[in-house]
């Protein structure tokens, strides 16, 4: 089936009703097998390729990827579009942990050739504004693409890499070109408190939840819209046959992890609640084999765990647990926690339920502290999360604390919103 450049395209300035989503034209996998209710999902690439590039014929491209920015049988797609004649590939832009993910948290790969394509590998990480924008002209590109998969929390910095490449391309001339991937934990909708912009860093650039509920492509749509000072010329590929209320495991696509600590959808699913923990003295699991579903200290005990489940947070049980983290905090120390065990993804929020370790594990081991740098604001994007459990608040009165603001977010989100 041929598709024209404004059908495939879900015009990203344009109204988000004339979506792939919404339209059985678009439906490029409809009556395939692998997906609930005959439908098969295809990601933006898998449409853009079907389309043979058409809107990148004749210009030279760019990529913003890393291992994540794979097809359907696990081949990159940056391999995929080198051997193309059909496009003009001739750079690729590494994000936090490179373009082929060999560095840690905290790192990149740097400025290399990549060996597989002969292609120049640029290091876009902590790289913003006018030199970013440099480092596109250098590259020499007419249009940057970006195709990464998202894990849905505002501190995951991809999604600021996506913000920092679309201020960086207006400000070079440079088309930017969104290919969409799903929201593994789904985008039914927005949880957590909404960042203030004094708190602003690459862990949040502008106000959004903690949990956004939406597609990069549906975010680059609010970013050009909302936040960034001049637009850039924005498209955005929208996926066919995904709906706002699956998690990843109903794509049918392979799970590559984005990051080195996030190995699983169900790491993703708990993410955006327990990555707070980061802000603390405790270990968020980092070094084991469950990052973000263990969560421990040294002599922390049981009651941790049974205080936990006192507070009937649904979908979740707590686990006593003891782990040994083979790095970061409490290496090779044996630690005790707890195990977070998710029974009911539709009803489990992750952010409440984040707020709920955070008030017990405060209340029943003396040794908690913040870290010193006070990192937990910068995660839920303001102090009050951190000032109302140091007075003592209920992880209830803490939640309701930030409904205000999310409820406005969730007005404006709704405007950008792209699927069903």
């Amino acid at each position: 089936m041929n598709l024209s450049r404004r059908s495939l395209l879900a015009a990203g300035t344009g109204a988000v009703a004339a979506t792939a989503a919404s339209s059985p034209a678009l439906a490029a996998g409809a009556g395939r097998t692998g997906h609930p209710g005959g439908r098969r999902l295809r990601t933006g690439f898998e449409r853009l390729a079907d389309d043979g590039y058409g809107i990148l014929d004749g210009e030279r491209v760019g990529m913003v990827t890393n291992p994540t920015g794979v097809t359907r049988d696990v081949r990159h797609i940056v391999d995929v579009m080198h051997a193309d004649e059909r496009v003009d590939l001739v750079a690729v832009f590494g994000p936090e942990h490179g373009f082929r993910g060999t560095a840690q948290a905290g790192g990149s790969e740097g400025r290399y050739d990549d060996p597989a394509t002969g292609l120049p590998v640029f290091d876009t990480y902590r790289q913003s504004g006018q030199a970013l924008a440099d480092i596109f002209t250098e590259a020499r590109v007419d249009t940057v693409v970006f195709d990464i998969q998202d894990a849905g929390a505002r501190f995951y910095t991809y999604i600021w890499t996506l913000y920092d490449c679309m201020v960086a391309a207006e400000l070079a001339g440079k088309r930017f070109v969104v290919l969409d991937r799903p929201n593994p934990v789904s985008g039914r909708s927005a949880e957590g408190p909404v960042l203030h912009k004094e708190f602003a860093t690459f862990v949040g650039r502008e106000p959004i939840s903690q949990a956004h509920g939406m597609t990069v492509a549906e975010l680059a749509r609010l970013f050009n819209a909302e936040f960034l000072k001049r637009p850039v010329e924005l498209d955005t590929v929208l996926m066919s046959g995904w709906r706002r209320d699956e998690f990843y495991d109903a794509s049918d696509l392979p799970w590559v992890p984005p990051s080195p600590n996030m190995p699983t959808p169900e790491t993703a699913l708990v993410y955006p609640g327990t990555c707070l923990f980061e802000g603390t003295n405790l270990s968020e699991g980092r070094g084991t084999t469950r990052p973000f579903e263990l969560l421990g200290a040294e002599g922390i005990d049981r009651r941790w765990a049974e205080a936990a489940n006192e507070l009937g947070l649904p979908g979740v049980h707590f686990r006593e647990a003891y782990f040994a983290p083979t790095f970061s905090k409490f290496q090779g120390k044996t630690v005790g926690g707890v195990q977070l065990h998710v029974h009911d993804r539709e009803a489990f929020d992750a952010v409440a339920t984040g707020i709920g370790l955070l008030v017990t594990a405060k209340r029943t081991w003396k040794g908690f502290a913040w870290r010193g740098d006070h990192w937990i604001d910068k995660l839920t994007g303001s102090t009050q999360v951190r000032t109302m459990i140091d007075a003592g608040a209920d992880a209830e009165d803490v939640v309701a604390a930030w409904q205000g603001e999310l409820a406005e977010f969730r007005a404006v989100r709704r405007r950008y919103l792209a699927y069903r």
